[in-house]
């Protein structure tokens, strides 16, 4: 999950997910049954994002699924990720192109591909059953489902260099006003104290993003609000603190020198290095520490971007993507089959072998390695805890705007200010909302 995925959070609409989510575990789906029985000697296509972590999750997929199915193969193929991506699944499902199952996001942007009208429902299916109900809803249009998860979920938090915290004596913070207290030591030192990496322009979007769990906790209606055009991130008082955080880091020079040309990567390996202290990231990022710097992965830990109440630290949450089957599938058997497998032990335990897990999976039964991160142990309280996490707003509300990538950009460049910054995204998701016809919008 890596790329553009903060583009991709998607929700379905306000209201289906609750506010507080407790992902649990799940029973194995050993076997392979789903609707019908395939054709002996099938191949079937599974098309995924081209990020390094989706493709070894999907070839081991694919590898394990064919020695339990030894009469279908699975073709592994990829798309780009972002808008591109975005695009290319439109097309494909417009023209008939589609791969016979294929990884899309979740929420949001699933709602978006039409699913009643090119996905094949799985709502009755058997293996549904092993699917955590939290994600369920994310995949859900109107009164069927249609998705397995593909990988598991990660949040928008801050990952930081545990030695750097431990040499300087600090303590992981609960509030704002914590954190920049942090960072200014971690500054004195001579350390980065806050990596931004703006080459990859939708990095610059978790100051705001990632602090929606404090935006929940302050005001537990603001999804539905702002779903109605009741509530706007420049006239709301707790929605605007992202964009006022974003803007107070980047007055006080916590960012390193390079920001706007260091790119997601070298930020990976300025934060395993201690090069630089803390980065607002997606927790999807700990694969990459671990395939990039693998000595230093137990160096890394996590915390929740703070807010002003120390006694609502809560995480915000992602789900992963979905695997969906096209109706224009010719083999829609085996492509149950291969949705089963997903939705079972065996599923989660390949995925594992291919990609090193981000967070839990939503799978019944699956569960963690004994070898897992701190930082991906550090979520699992939050995640188990309804009180202590918020799914991101794109998952409680379909109002989302294409550009907030490039205003955060502006914002912590300094090219406009917080207030601007969060007026022009509340112009940014007028299009969106009106073309999905909200009530509150015309």
């Amino acid at each position: 999950m890596t790329g553009k995925l903060i583009r991709h959070w998607a929700p379905v609409a306000a209201g289906t997910v609750a506010l507080g989510i407790a992902l649990t575990g799940c029973t194995g789906f050993g076997g392979s049954s789903s609707g019908g029985s395939g054709s002996g000697g099938a191949t079937i296509s599974f098309l995924v994002n081209n990020s390094d972590t989706s493709v070894a999750a999907a070839k081991e997929l694919a590898k394990e699924f064919t020695a339990a199915n030894p009469d279908i193969k699975v073709d592994v193929q990829t798309r780009p990720q972002g808008s591109d991506g975005d695009n290319t699944i439109k097309t494909k499902l417009a023209t008939g192109d589609m791969a016979d199952v294929f990884e899309y996001n979740s929420g949001s942007l699933f709602q978006q591909i039409n699913p009643g009208q090119n996905l094949v429902a799985v709502t009755g299916q058997s293996y549904m059953s092993d699917v955590s109900d939290s994600f369920k809803p994310v995949v859900t249009a109107g009164k069927d489902v249609y998705g397995v998860p593909f990988g598991s979920g990660v949040a928008g938090a801050v990952l930081y260099n545990k030695k750097v915290y431990s040499k300087l004596g600090l303590s992981v913070p609960k509030t704002w006003a914590d954190f920049v207290s942090n960072s200014q030591k971690i500054k004195a030192s001579g350390t980065v104290p806050i990596i931004q990496s703006y080459k990859d322009t939708w990095t610059s979007q978790l100051f705001v993003l990632g602090d929606f769990a404090n935006v929940a906790k302050a005001e537990p209606n603001f999804a539905a609000d702002y779903t109605a055009n009741k509530a706007k991130y420049a006239t709301d008082p707790a929605a605007i603190k992202g964009f006022e955080h974003q803007e107070e880091a980047a007055k006080d020079a916590l960012f390193n020198k390079d920001f706007a040309s260091t790119t997601y990567n070298q930020a990976l390996d300025m934060l395993a290095n201690g090069d630089g202290a803390q980065y607002p990231i997606l927790t999807s990022a700990i694969a990459g520490i671990q395939a990039n710097d693998p000595d230093q992965i137990n160096d890394i830990g996590m915390f929740p971007l703070p807010g002003d109440d120390a006694s609502k630290n809560a995480l915000t949450i992602w789900f992963p993507s979905g695997v969906y089957i096209p109706k224009s599938s010719k083999h829609v058997a085996e492509a149950e089959k291969f949705q089963a497998f997903l939705a079972s032990k065996a599923g989660c335990d390949a995925q594992t072998k291919g990609s090193a897990p981000s967070g839990p999976y939503l799978v019944k039964d699956c569960t963690l390695p004994s070898n897992t991160p701190p930082a991906v142990q550090d979520m699992l309280p939050y995640f188990n805890d309804t009180a202590k996490n918020s799914p991101a707003l794109e998952f409680l509300s379909p109002v989302k705007g294409p550009n907030l990538e490039q205003i955060t950009v502006e914002v912590g460049t300094q090219q406009v200010s917080a207030q601007k910054g969060a007026s022009l995204y509340d112009e940014d998701v007028k299009k969106q909302a009106q073309q999905l016809n909200l009530p509150g919008w015309s």
